[in-house]
């Protein structure tokens, strides 16, 4: 929880300045707008988890392993071998996206227009390798305060960097944009990077491979199921170019956008501290057991309330976010919405195949998911649309949770305890009550039924949160001291 406050503060702040970079976006370049960065962003990303190796995930296992024992040498020497490992890497991935730009542009857009665009943004896909490299070691040492100055002064940087650039060149800005934002994050993560006296020593290039080897073993496999996801996710948005038009692609990206940002920054805030955690007790299966379990309830009940508030108040949430022109998503989110409470309990349990390195069991985890995912997207969108896209978000984290309930279950004997069970029923109680009433009751009952339901939900989560906190007494300690 306390990881959690951090990064969750951080990311609240994250939440207002991307509302208000976000806002001026769909105002000044429209859906389509909106569309093309989601192309352009989604391209190069699928070329980067081919070629980084899953660094930014596997190194922080090693990092945090070299911490535990004690030797300044060691971590010297896992520093050293991960810096050289993420420009190796980053310049591949920017080599890489150079040489295939025409070929992105074709793909991506069904032309060759954007074909200079890929070529200006190749460079980013180093830039990001390097920063990533900078926060895996922050992650790993457990800087976690230096680790949320630089998410955080990130965000601000991009904001001030990218309205100003949109406003005066509309949507000639969105390369040099996403450049120069790239730049900026690089200098900061560098800037807290070297707050770590980390010692320097001479590795030879025997000793980089031999060190680096499970690196990019374990991360390798990470990446390779990262790039599957995420061609599957471009895949998504190709068909919905193709079928539907680019404005379509616009409002999936802001639909997914709102869920993944504004919901879904707890598991980004509870993931900085909970992957190093489990990694730490996965020689146990009892105390994973446990861990996992702590965590699914921590998730489902801080996910709760906010998920009730955005199926009662998606439509303002949309237009605040963006604008009238994005209305058409409500329904889409209203289906994702209820997904979310399937996502974090298979989220928490997923932590499990990299903690205990079964990076093959991990694989092939992801895969399955990936293909059947896929397939309930192309056919929830080929029949109804967006509103499809939702549906299917829901029953592939279903689908999902069940899967890897029963694949943890198998290899690791993990069971869910009676504790998060009675969370989960309450918690997904409420909200399909809330659903329904937003769904079929018109305003401004909806709005009155929905607001008692949330007040209900925030009500049953503080109780919960108190019982295994003492949040009550935390607030006195704190009133005192202030």
């Amino acid at each position: 929880m306390k990881a959690t406050s951090l990064f969750g503060g951080v990311q609240f702040i994250n939440i207002i300045i991307s509302i208000i970079r976000t806002k001026f976006i769909a105002i000044i370049l429209g859906p389509a707008g909106v569309g093309i960065v989601g192309l352009l962003i989604s391209s190069t990303d699928l070329v980067g988890r081919l070629t980084n190796f899953g660094l930014g995930t596997s190194a922080v296992k090693n990092v945090a392993s070299a911490k535990e024992t004690g030797n300044q040498l060691r971590i010297s020497i896992i520093v050293t071998v991960l810096k050289r490992l993420v420009w190796i890497t980053g310049l591949l991935g920017f080599i890489t996206t150079l040489i295939l730009s025409h070929w992105l542009s074709q793909i991506a857009f069904g032309n060759s227009n954007y074909t200079f665009a890929f070529v200006w943004i190749s460079i980013t896909l180093l830039l990001n390798q390097i920063s990533s490299g900078q926060l895996v070691v922050l992650q790993g040492l457990r800087k976690l305060q230096y680790l949320a100055k630089a998410n955080l002064f990130g965000s601000i940087l991009g904001l001030v960097i990218s309205v100003p650039l949109y406003y005066s060149y509309g949507v000639n800005a969105i390369a040099p944009a996403i450049i120069i934002t790239s730049v900026g994050n690089l200098i900061l993560t560098w800037y807290f990077g070297n707050k770590i006296k980390i010692e320097p020593v001479k590795v030879s290039p025997i000793r980089t491979f031999a060190e680096g080897k499970n690196m990019l073993k374990m991360g390798f496999v990470i990446s390779l199921s990262g790039m599957v996801t995420m061609g599957a996710s471009y895949i998504v948005r190709i068909f919905i170019s193709n079928t539907g038009s680019v404005e379509q692609v616009g409002l999936y990206n802001a639909g997914f956008a709102i869920i993944n940002s504004y919901v879904g920054l707890i598991f980004t805030a509870m993931g900085t501290d909970y992957y190093p955690r489990l990694s730490a007790v996965s020689h146990s299966n009892e105390l994973c057991k446990k861990t996992i379990n702590q965590q699914a309830e921590i998730a489902t009940l801080i996910l709760g309330p906010i998920i009730m508030v955005f199926l009662v108040f998606i439509q303002w949430v949309v237009i605040i976010l963006y604008s009238n022109k994005f209305v058409s998503i409500n329904e889409m989110l209203h289906w994702v919405a209820l997904g979310m409470f399937f996502k974090a309990a298979s989220w928490s349990i997923g932590f499990i195949f990299l903690a205990k390195g079964a990076s093959k069991l991990f694989f092939w985890n992801e895969l399955i998911a990936s293909i059947y995912m896929l397939i309930l997207n192309l056919l929830g969108y080929h029949f109804m649309g967006l509103t499809g896209l939702g549906m299917s978000f829901l029953t592939g984290f279903l689908l999902y949770l069940i899967q890897v309930f029963l694949v943890s279950r198998y290899k690791f004997n993990f069971s869910f305890e009676s504790g998060f069970i009675r969370i989960m029923a309450l918690q997904l109680s409420l909200a399909i009550t809330c659903f329904m009433v937003v769904r079929f009751i018109p305003n401004p009952y909806s709005y009155i039924i929905g607001s008692v339901l949330v007040v209900i939900t925030v009500g049953y989560s503080f109780i919960e949160l108190d019982k295994r906190m003492g949040l009550k007494g935390l607030y006195k300690s704190f009133i005192r001291r202030f």
